[in-house]
């Protein structure tokens, strides 16, 4: 079980020397990638170097361009919305190969059970996102323990799943319990008066750490 850490604030930039050692993932949140755009992607490149960077670009049209500014850049992962159509994932999907890229699919856009259309994709797409809206989260409509129910389901069908949206030490144990490969932590990290010691606490929860899946390969 793997540790992406989102960066969604510009002044979050500084954190991330301190965790770096213990991430598996930084993600370039979509806050900061529209600040600072490309840049983004290079200055987490340059923080930390050993570790892979996830532009959390939400692609849902213009696939190949934006896959190809994004990889380009650095980064070994991007996102594309689960709403996108069946040529912008196949677009996305042919510029990650010529990259050795992979794609995650963001399921933020999703209501109710996941549909049939949702779970087919191309190549290169190795990781559905089980991701609560941000906006809807802080409302009250909607937590994060309401899809964990999805995860069996996509680890069915084969798919690795990462887990966002309001992770942080109250509901650690709930996410760790329903198995999921990657665990998303933004603010819980970011917002702490102590970012290097709540990592090291989460870190110290996740099992089976150290796999090396995906970017070892490469």
């Amino acid at each position: 079980m793997l540790l992406q850490i989102a960066i969604d604030r510009p002044e979050s930039l500084g954190i991330v020397r301190q965790v770096a050692d213990l991430a598996d993932i930084i993600e370039v949140g979509t806050p900061v990638l529209k600040r600072f755009g490309l840049a983004a992607i290079s200055t987490c490149r340059e923080l930390a170097p050993e570790v892979p960077v996830l532009a959390d670009t939400k692609t849902v049209d213009g696939g190949a361009e934006e896959a190809e500014m994004i990889f380009n850049a650095g980064a070994m992962f991007m996102t594309v919305l689960s709403s996108a159509a069946p040529a912008t994932r196949q677009a996305v999907s042919d510029v990650a190969g010529k990259y050795g890229a992979h794609v995650v699919v963001d399921t933020l856009t999703e209501h109710g059970d996941l549909s049939e259309a949702t779970l087919a994709y191309p190549p290169h797409f190795d990781v559905v996102c089980v991701h609560v809206p941000t906006d809807a989260r802080l409302a009250g409509d909607m937590a994060l323990s309401d899809r964990l129910k999805w995860v069996a389901k996509l680890h069915e069908l084969g798919y690795r799943v990462s887990l966002a949206g309001g992770v942080d030490r109250s509901n650690l144990a709930s996410i760790i319990s329903v198995g999921p490969e990657i665990v998303i932590v933004g603010s819980g990290i970011t917002a702490s008066k102590d970012p290097r010691g709540i990592t090291e606490w989460i870190v110290s929860q996740l099992p089976q750490r150290g796999l090396g899946w995906p970017w070892e390969a490469q």
